[in-house]
């Protein structure tokens, strides 16, 4: 269903602030990395994204693990 005048108004309102802040958002992310990196540099649960096509490590529906992998 095609959208209404006022509808394509907004979702061209919402684009143009998402862009105008998008520089700003991105240098809040890469501050928080730096500090976090900072903060604890020995992390024993960090696990690094995957770049390869492996299946992700199940999960334990309701178990008491925090929502570890198995």
């Amino acid at each position: 269903m095609p959208l209404d005048p006022g509808q394509l108004r907004r979702r061209q309102q919402v684009e143009t602030v998402i862009r105008v802040f998008a520089p700003a958002l991105n240098a809040v992310l890469a501050v928080g990395e730096r500090v976090s990196r900072i903060a604890e540099r020995d992390d024993v649960e960090y696990y690094p994204p995957r770049v390869s096509s492996e299946e992700p490590p199940r999960r334990v529906a309701g178990g008491d693990d925090g929502g570890r992998a198995e």
